[in-house]
């Protein structure tokens, strides 16, 4: 067999040459010119940072208070499109019941749950009681035994318990925020993912998950803030060349909501 590489002057193989870097702005560049071949396409530019983003952001929510009924019927469209399963409960009181329906639905007998104060209402008491072994985040700082021993545990459960910090109409979209007593593996570890809002979580658009996005982040960040915020459009899916699909590969085969109508308690 024939030996068909380049060699130097000197017979020895010639050197490689290594890759030329890419720039993130050769990277863009690239990415607008191919797109440029495609017809019909809308013009678009960035957007301007909003300023005082927390006072507009203050402003939307009394706004949203008015219309979170036809908000959350919009999200609930949204939210079972995309295979999530929404619960509808008249108080925070009821929380831990629906709970419980949809453990027992899951065959699920080992819960992980973000701390009560993260979550805006105690559910491990019932859940406990109910013969369902419910471990809650720690809501400080852990040693890195600690931290170690609730990974494997979150790793080995059946089901995550979260909060919501926004959930956004247009999409049927989730979005949660790491932070100590709320890590992100609760809601990507466990093979059912159960979160908990209530009308103060809804917003419209994801333009307005922007604004809220730009309000979390001016002034300087709290100390307890993760590096983490998760956008969860409904269950894992992954298709494979043949466009088989499949949930459940990369995170949790299904996502439930229960929405508070009376609201949540407030922490901190």
């Amino acid at each position: 067999m024939s030996d068909h590489r380049l060699t130097s002057e000197g017979g020895a193989p010639a050197p490689r040459r290594p890759p030329a870097r890419t720039t993130k702005a050769d990277f863009l560049t690239r990415i607008r010119q191919e797109m440029g071949k495609t017809r019909g396409l809308f013009s678009a530019t960035a957007s301007e940072r909003p300023a005082r983003p927390g006072q507009r952001l203050d402003l939307l929510r009394r706004e949203l208070t008015e219309r979170w009924p036809q908000t959350l019927e919009r999200f609930r469209a949204e939210f079972e499109r995309v295979a999530g399963v929404l619960h509808r409960v008249p108080t925070a009181a009821d929380v831990p019941a629906a709970l419980e329906r949809i453990c027992r639905a899951a065959a699920a007998r080992r819960v992980v749950a973000w701390s009560a104060d993260e979550l805006g209402v105690a559910v491990a008491p019932a859940l406990d009681a109910a013969g369902i072994s419910v471990e809650s985040m720690p809501g400080g700082g852990v040693s890195d035994t600690e931290r170690g021993r609730l990974r494997a545990v979150i790793a080995e459960a059946d089901l995550g318990v979260t909060g919501a910090d926004l959930a956004v109409a247009e999409t049927g979209t989730l979005v949660l925020i790491s932070t100590a007593g709320r890590p992100r593996s609760t809601s990507l570890l466990p093979p059912c993912h159960v979160a908990i809002f209530d009308p103060t979580a809804l917003v419209e658009s994801l333009e307005q998950v922007g604004l809220a996005l730009e309000a979390w982040h001016e002034g300087p960040a709290p100390p307890e803030r993760g590096a983490v915020i998760n956008f969860i459009t409904g269950p894992s899916r992954t298709a494979d060349i043949e466009l088989t699909l499949t949930r459940g590969v990369h995170g949790p085969k299904e996502v439930h909501a229960i929405f508070v109508d009376g609201g949540l308690a407030r922490h901190g």
